[in-house]
């Protein structure tokens, strides 16, 4: 259930890039030192790791005003009129188009075996898969696994930097969101066209993003709607799963375990910072099946 959680809270439209690659789900309970999330402190003093604290929860309040009055209700819309088999099949075309931006960075990060099996599910079910409508590979025990630049930055030393919350992007770091810019720059550029037209771009984001915030509305509903800090509680889970994932990419072992995102980090101070409303919204999601590769990200 943690898994699920943890990756609810990382689905987002991600709207700031042509290409929605993803932070997976954690990986072997990870941690980076010093990564976890503290909490907030009194009124006016931003919290380790979120010195634009105050900025950020303001444009927090802004999408959670967007996403009740738009984003919710347009996606629940798309899951009435767009029958189920149809949606799957966009899902598994979207997720299909990432998989070049995988194997980049799974050869990048010097992860030959993880490039073979990214290699050998893009050709697949590119083929036997109709152009990755149907996810053929799956069923061959080589499921989808998020990976971008913004984890191969991190394989090599390069800092997360501030911590951000960004309408339309979600949470994110000055790492993520640099990288984010370049996974989405990869096939606009290598292939060009459709890639580069606005007609291509535009409807792969929201078709992405509106099958996203409806898959995920219960998860993100059973993580946050109860929280007396719901944006503290998404930092929280979202700086420990990033830190997690990079830290077993540069490391390829297990480490400590990731606090319940369920537990509330202002419950344990006597400074709880006002709530915002109890609207939720989407962001960027984990792979669920990443942990089936986890046993290799220490290997060459």
């Amino acid at each position: 259930m943690r898994k699920v959680l943890i990756a609810a809270a990382l689905a987002m439209p991600g709207l700031a890039s042509a290409q929605t690659v993803t932070p997976p789900a954690v990986v072997n309970g990870i941690t980076e030192p010093g990564a976890k999330a503290q909490p907030v402190r009194a009124r006016g003093h931003a919290a380790a790791g979120d010195p634009a604290e105050g900025v950020n929860r303001g444009l927090f309040s802004v999408h959670q005003f967007l996403d009740r009055l738009l984003f919710r209700p347009v996606a629940m819309v798309y899951k009435t009129i767009v029958p189920k088999f149809v949606r799957t099949g966009v899902r598994h075309v979207i997720s299909n188009m990432s998989e070049p931006v995988v194997f980049l960075n799974d050869v990048l990060q010097l992860k030959p075996k993880r490039a073979v099996r990214t290699f050998g599910r893009f050709a697949i079910n590119t083929t036997l898969g109709v152009g990755g409508i149907i996810d053929v590979a799956k069923g061959e025990k080589l499921p989808h696994r998020n990976n971008g630049f913004g984890n191969t930055l991190g394989r090599y030393g390069v800092g997360p930097g501030p911590y951000l919350f960004i309408p339309l992007v979600g949470p994110t770091d000055l790492r993520d969101l640099i990288g984010g810019q370049a996974d989405g720059a990869v096939l606009p550029l290598a292939v060009g066209d459709p890639f580069n037209r606005t007609a291509y771009i535009i409807p792969t984001l929201a078709l992405g993003g509106l099958d996203q915030r409806m898959e995920l509305d219960a998860d993100l509903n059973a993580l946050l709607s109860g929280a007396a800090d719901p944006y503290a509680t998404l930092r929280s889970v979202y700086l420990q799963s990033r830190a997690a994932e990079v830290g077993e990419i540069r490391h390829g072992r297990g480490g400590g375990t990731l606090d319940d995102p369920l537990v509330d980090p202002e419950a344990a101070t006597g400074h709880v910072a006002p709530p915002a409303p109890a609207d939720v919204f989407d962001t960027t999601p984990a792979d669920p099946d990443a942990s089936a590769d986890g046993a290799e990200s220490g290997k060459p």
